[in-house]
């Protein structure tokens, strides 16, 4: 596990999966390792009667957690929708791990998602020398999922164009997957299910048919709340990336991150914390997952280039790419910000040298 970039939640959370599993005594649906309330305690953090912490995956609305996890217990999908970097496929991922042991059951949605992704493939070379057989099929993750009594996730849902999407409708309706080449089909077992994310704010976005949306119990993901929850997922999230990429540099002073995180709030919300100055808003989302990154590309920066302290100088590149999308429009926005809110603040001047040098 040491040398992979990117383990799965299962793996990285394995002591934490394991301990809730010994210590949870309470009913679980069927082929589910965790009952509700333990997947619901993986989710949101908490400690065991043991002693062990679990480090909490979610920092956000309790309520929002219990309706995901209570809409997986029943025979209906899940979809998490939200602006991009709300958190919908960490979220997704966690699930799946607590509730099947395996988060891998994954098709990522895109605009070359085709139905044979979906349903399944087939070997050809088996196909071209025995014909149709259950030996020449490849089943997707969907399929291994109904078979298995497992969870599925489905990335990016409306990226998938229409008439692919609709595939889900008799998978999800009815629970089976028809194989007519081979005259059966797939039955899922209990446990089963689908989870799904979708966002509103990418382009090439395709909307869910209306048949396709009442198989769906949709929970949106919003914003962070407040700005101290957003620097304690942003820094939470910098740590947990700094030791799985062995950067060696220091962790994050907590003022560079509150500093970024207050740009992005009130670029998203058009006015400054205070309420008193209305500002343009940029076409990027500033999401959390994107300052996620902007920390990271400093810390980087600091560990190979400088003395391994994050700076106001490490910041600016990353801030800046992170702001301006629209060279025309966002270079105004960022400019009026910069000289109106970035240059008057107090103990601010360091990172607004450090953003003019860079122009």
């Amino acid at each position: 596990m040491n040398h992979i970039l990117r383990p799965q939640a299962e793996v990285q959370y394995a002591e934490e999966l394991e301990a809730l599993k010994k210590a949870d005594t309470r009913q679980k649906p069927e082929n589910w390792v965790l009952s509700p309330w333990s997947v619901l305690l993986y989710l949101l953090g908490g400690k065991l009667p043991n002693g062990m912490i679990i480090e909490p995956k979610y920092i956000g609305n309790k309520r929002l957690m219990e309706i995901a996890v209570a809409t997986l217990a029943t025979d209906r999908a899940l979809l998490l929708m939200g602006v991009p970097g709300t958190a919908k496929s960490w979220v997704s991922e966690h699930i799946t791990a607590a509730i099947s042991g395996d988060s891998s059951l994954l098709i990522q949605g895109t605009a070359g998602t085709s139905e044979d992704q979906i349903r399944y493939s087939w070997n050809y070379a088996k196909l071209l020398a025995e014909g149709p057989s259950v030996n020449a099929l490849v089943s997707s993750p969907m399929m291994k999922g109904m078979q298995d009594g497992k969870t599925v996730r489905v990335e990016e849902l409306t990226r998938i164009p229409a008439d692919v999407q609709d595939t889900l409708i008799t998978i999800l309706s009815e629970k089976v997957l028809p194989v007519p080449e081979l005259n059966f089909q797939v039955q899922a077992q209990r446990g089963f299910n689908v989870i799904a994310t979708a966002n509103d704010r990418d382009k090439g976005v395709n909307d869910l048919s209306a048949a396709l949306k009442r198989r769906f119990n949709t929970v949106v993901l919003p914003l962070p709340s407040s700005l101290e929850e957003e620097i304690t997922i942003v820094q939470t999230r910098v740590e947990k990336i700094g030791i799985s990429l062995n950067l060696p540099a220091e962790k994050p002073a907590v003022e560079e991150i509150r500093r970024l995180v207050t740009i992005f709030r009130e670029l998203r919300s058009g006015k400054t914390i205070d309420g008193k100055t209305k500002l343009k808003q940029p076409s990027s989302t500033l999401s959390s997952a994107e300052a996620i990154s902007v920390i990271n590309q400093g810390q980087s920066l600091a560990a190979y280039f400088s003395d391994g302290r994050l700076k106001a100088a490490d910041l600016a590149a990353g801030l800046i790419g992170a702001i301006i999308k629209d060279p025309v429009q966002d270079t105004v926005v960022w400019n009026e910000y910069l000289e109106t809110v970035v240059k008057e603040r107090e103990n601010w001047k360091d990172l607004y040298r450090a953003c003019k040098e860079f122009k």
